[in-house]
């Protein structure tokens, strides 16, 4: 049998239980404020997702926000070296709108500032995420993942509309 110093077990059991708190924690803060793991939708080929009739990132930019129904809307964003396409979206204030997106060259990130929306855009991978704009105002989109020297510019607007 093995001999633990009695300190040493009160810690042992003391560590076991602050892990067990900070676990649950974690749990119930992710279950209260929504948050979601950005589902990789679909594959696709980096080299031809501009080419027309392969997907609907090749789609003209005005074209790929599209109304499925009153107040819900969907969205495929391309990131490619220092831009998202389209860099600006508008909808009306209450809709939800589902984030399609997807790199055609480098790893980049895709954050929209005061949401839990946050993802990691994998060339060749269709990240996906839902979300509901209650409050009107302009939502910027960033690069949270450095791609390289015009990482600082790469941006968009998200505008909710009252």
């Amino acid at each position: 049998m093995i001999h633990v110093d009695p300190y040493e077990k009160k810690f042992i059991i003391a560590s076991t239980i602050l892990l067990v708190v900070f676990a649950v924690a974690i749990a119930i803060s992710a279950f209260s404020y929504g948050i979601q793991l950005p589902a990789p939708e679909q594959r696709v080929d980096p080299n031809v997702i501009t080419t027309p009739g392969v997907s609907a990132f090749a789609d003209p930019v005005d074209e790929r926000l599209r109304e499925l129904g009153p107040g819900r809307y969907e969205v495929y964003i391309l990131a490619q070296t220092w831009a998202f396409l389209p860099n600006e979206i508008r909808i009306p204030a209450g809709s939800t709108i589902t984030f399609y997106v997807t790199s055609r060259d480098v790893v980049h990130g895709f954050q929209i500032e005061r949401t839990n929306i946050n993802m990691m855009v994998i060339p060749g991978q269709v990240s996906r995420l839902t979300a509901t704009f209650d409050e009107p105002g302009t939502y910027n989109y960033i690069c949270n993942e450095y791609c390289g020297t015009g990482h600082h510019i790469m941006y968009g607007r998200l505008i909710v509309e009252p």
